[in-house]
């Protein structure tokens, strides 16, 4: 079915090529990720924007949903809400232990959520930004293989409110609100706030429950806009997330039933202040401050047997002497206390401050991070065959953590007049930290990296223009935390070079942008597991090592094409090659295998029809290929095909939208593990987390 879709896609997009084209123009892209804001051919890097538009009308609710529209933007769904992702194959998969060490950066509104993403609700969101490749100028160590970027709405001097209300399958209910517009003449406020809550696409037949994977989701957002003078603006954002999710998402089936007796917790709450000063101090120099402060309490619990008594009992054979009741029950929980501050000072030149004859844009920085984090580990269990008599093993562990980074950093952009620009960039960047636990480790790491890049964007004619770039990203060391194998404890920091170049075409009704990569990573981090003891689940670790190389290679293409003035098609592609060039410990040989989740290809299509009637109606086709789950086994992903729709009725102040996600009802991986859980023997079998099932819903908005 999806394939007969697709082909009715280009069948169409075919067929209005040969009309003539009405006077729709596309608009035109203004990035906000990078050190200066600039539209997009003018950056040298591919950049894939996600505007308010295509969120609302895909009923799109988190950054999850989102990534399945980016080409090689993954996420590892091991929780209700996937906090990881994965950019060119390159990012975490699973909760961390010890030190936070993301590849993959996560700001919004200008505070850093880098590892804990899931929290990215879209509600009255204005743009989302995903900047693939390192980007070690502009963010440093937590951005190894990207950034992703996300801005609110922002306040401004017109009054604006709007009101949705959402029903759907799955119990699906939401209320939205969002209301802004002046103070005063120079002050303007904007409040955004939404609830939403759902079952979670479980039955839990045991505790005869339907909602132990639920979600239940609140955001409030208030943001600020302060003018005090024609050369001074401040924004402050204020921001308040509870999200009280269930965690009950594998099935010893690998279906959509559970049978867990404990069912976990995937649940954070967070309290947020963001504060951007931008003020002109000459007409040769400006500045600006950003400053970003989070408090976070994350609890991460979950059945570590995923059954109950009862269900357990069948697995066991009564010894031949009398009959017994087996037991074997685990449970574990992640308790975990985030606080970070990040505060950013940049100097930049202005039109009278070039350099070099009026040629050459300058920017100086310094930034800094605080993180510290406390975590209390709780991990239970009992487990008895009938042979000897049933104990109870209770572990708790704590922790604390604090690192401070220091980074100074500078970019020179030459010949910012001519249709050539060349720009060099440099960050050099200190990291220090210190890690205690109730086991009596004391760790103390520090290091130093440099990144940087050089890279030249040319304009060929009023449409076309090209960009080439060789950039160096770092991610730092750190360490493994439990019985990890001996000689693993710490592991080194990773350097990525990475060299890029790409095409833009952006025309009145038709864009397209193309873009081929390749990257060597050296001393590259490996994410691994091992079960330790084999009828004990909470004795799953994961622990990073060094490979030797690894190459990440690939291609990244988007089109849109604004067919007439109703219909506006798109076609996305990104293309992976990713692979360990030489890796080997005790436990695996990977040596020229793939990574973990990397999939081959990722393509997303769709067509979106708006006619002066107010009907408008939208289809989006997802497919991303097989994928390995881990750098621990063999173990793969189907690859599978994914069908959203959309339609609606516009009329003056009021929206009326029915939407439908996963049309087919696709049953797809997001998650998957392999290791011995189900007595007596625990031999190793293959589980997997899937997706969202099929959803339908109806949002009704107001605006004024």
């Amino acid at each position: 079915m999806i394939r007969l879709i697709i082909a009715a896609a280009c069948a169409v997009s075919l067929f209005l090529n040969s009309l003539a084209l009405a006077e729709s123009t596309l608009d035109e892209i203004v990035v906000i990720g990078d050190l200066r804001e600039r539209t997009l051919p003018e950056i040298a890097a591919s950049i894939a924007v996600v505007n308010q538009r295509t969120i609302e009308e895909g009923a799109l609710q988190n950054l999850e949903e989102i990534s399945l529209l980016v080409p090689n933007l993954h996420f590892a769904g091991g929780s209700n809400r996937a906090r990881y992702f994965q950019l060119r194959g390159i990012g975490e998969r699973s909760q961390y232990e010890g030190a936070p060490n993301p590849s993959v950066g996560v700001i919004i509104d200008d505070i850093d959520f880098s590892g804990i993403g899931g929290i990215s609700a879209t509600w009255d969101m204005a743009q989302i930004e995903v900047l693939r490749g390192p980007q070690a100028t502009r963010y440093g160590a937590n951005a190894l293989a990207g950034l992703i970027v996300q801005q609110s709405v922002a306040p401004s001097q017109d009054w604006d409110a709007r009101v949705q209300l959402g029903v759907g399958s799955d119990d699906y209910q939401s209320l939205g609100i969002a209301v802004g517009g002046p103070i005063t003449e120079r002050l303007a406020f904007r409040v955004a706030a939404q609830g939403s809550e759902s079952n979670g696409f479980r039955d839990n037949p045991f505790l005869n429950r339907d909602d132990t994977n639920g979600r239940d989701e609140k955001l409030l957002r208030t943001r600020l806009r302060w003018t005090p003078s024609e050369a001074a603006q401040i924004d402050t954002t204020l921001m308040y997330i509870d999200q009280s999710n269930g965690y009950d998402a594998f099935a010893l089936d690998n279906g959509f039933t559970t049978y867990s007796n404990r069912p976990g917790r995937d649940a954070q709450r967070t309290k947020a202040l963001g504060v951007r000063w931008q003020q002109t101090l000459s007409p040769a120099v400006s500045f600006t401050s950003v400053t970003g402060l989070a408090q976070s309490d994350i609890e991460f619990s979950f059945d570590s047997d995923w059954g109950n008594q009862p269900y357990w009992a069948g697995f066991f054979a009564a010894p031949p002497s009398a009959p017994f009741t087996p037991d074997y029950d685990f449970f574990s929980r992640r308790d975990r206390t985030r606080d970070t501050v990040n505060q950013e000072f940049r100097l930049q030149s202005r039109p009278d401050g070039r350099l070099f004859g009026g040629s050459t844009d300058w920017l100086v920085g310094v930034y800094a991070l605080r993180l510290k984090e406390s975590l209390v580990t709780t991990d239970d269990g009992l487990f008895t065959d009938g042979s000897f008599p049933g104990t109870t093993e209770v572990s708790v562990g704590n922790s604390d953590y604090e690192s401070n980074k220091l980074a100074l950093f500078g970019q020179l952009d030459f010949g910012v007049d001519s249709l050539r620009v060349w720009s060099l960039g440099l960050r050099v960047e200190r990291r220090d930290a210190d890690y205690a636990d109730s086991g009596g480790l004391a760790l103390s790491p520090a290091e130093t990296a440099v990144g940087g890049h050089v890279s030249v964007t040319q304009s060929f004619n009023d449409t076309l223009s090209g960009y080439a770039s060789l950039s160096r990203g770092y991610k730092m060391g750190g360490f493994n935390l439990g019985l990890v194998p001996e000689g693993r404890r710490e592991f080194e920091a990773e350097y990525l070079w990475n060299l890029e170049t790409g095409l833009r075409w952006q025309g009145d009704t038709t864009s397209v942008t193309a873009t081929v990569f390749y990257a060597r990573r050296n001393d590259q981090q490996v994410g691994t597991s091992l079960q330790l003891v084999p009828n004990d689940p909470s004795t799953f670790v994961f622990f990073n090592d060094n490979a030797a190389t690894g190459t990440n290679a690939g291609l990244e293409l988007t089109t849109l094409w604004q067919a007439t003035s109703v219909l506006q098609l798109y076609a996305n592609l990104g293309l992976l090659d990713v692979s360990f060039d030489e890796f080997e410990t005790d436990d695996v040989d990977l040596s020229g295998r793939e990574q973990a989740h990397a999939p081959g290809y990722s393509i997303s299509v769709g067509a979106r029809a708006q006619f002066d009637s107010g009907w408008f109606a939208r289809a989006d086709v997802v497919a991303v290929d097989e994928f390995f789950f881990s750098n621990s086994h063999d173990q793969r992903s189907d690859a599978y095909e994914l069908l959203h729709l959309s339609a609606g009725f516009a009329r003056d102040r009021w929206q009326v939208t029915a939407w439908a996600r996963n049309v087919t009802d696709e049953a797809y991986a997001v998650r998957g593990f392999f290791f011995g859980n189900q007595p007596p023997d625990f031999a190793p079998t293959r589980y997997v987390r899937l997706g969202d099932r099929r959803q339908l819903g109806i949002s009704i908005d107001w605006r004024y």
